[in-house]
């Protein structure tokens, strides 16, 4: 079954594909698929019916994604979250982005630095350090397994990026009562 795609800014995580799920089904619209950055329905919409999900989206702190640039800003985006997220071996950060979005890494370095303001690299080591603040703050797990998990090559090279981006060591920042963490959308 063939169906219109969708393509949507700031989902970053299973709620957001919940909230997704239930503002298209309140459309009565029919699900195909739905993943991080978008969704697949099986009907067509028309301008009136995409204005009113712009809308609903809009409410729920999402965007209706239609220039092509930034769709695949928004791949890249949702490529680096599973990426830093990824429980197994980490293949290369440029392997990976390249692979899931099919095209060539140096053109997608130049366009997502064209629109971020950064380049993908600082972008995932910036999801890393928000990852690993939500690690610290939520779980037991130790500093070095936390290193590990979030494929450093070391519990050394991993604080000294984290120092480096949170101004504090980790072990310093578990031990704070107010942690400041950033919001996934917000990156």
């Amino acid at each position: 079954m063939r169906g219109t795609k969708i393509h949507i800014k700031n989902m970053c995580c299973p709620r957001c594909i919940n909230a997704m799920r239930t503002i298209l089904e309140s459309m009565r619209l029919t699900v195909v698929e739905i993943h991080l950055g978008g969704a697949t329905i099986a009907e067509s919409l028309g301008n009136k019916e995409t204005e009113l999900l712009s809308e609903k989206l809009k409410e729920q702190g999402f965007e209706l994604l239609d220039d092509p640039d930034a769709c695949i800003v928004e791949a890249i985006r949702v490529a680096v979250l599973q990426w830093v997220r990824m429980t197994e071996d980490r293949p290369k950060l440029s392997a990976y982005v390249s692979g899931k979005i099919c095209k060539d890494y140096s053109s997608l370095s130049k366009l997502f630095s064209q629109v971020k303001g950064m380049t993908i690299e600082h972008y995932a080591i910036r999801h890393r350090i928000e990852y690993a603040k939500e690690l610290l703050c939520y779980s037991v797990t130790s500093i070095s397994e936390i290193a590990y998990h979030l494929g450093y090559s070391s519990p050394a090279h991993f604080a000294a990026q984290f120092k480096q981006f949170t101004g504090m060591s980790p072990k310093a920042f578990r031990k704070l009562d107010n942690r400041s963490r950033v919001s996934l959308d917000e990156l």
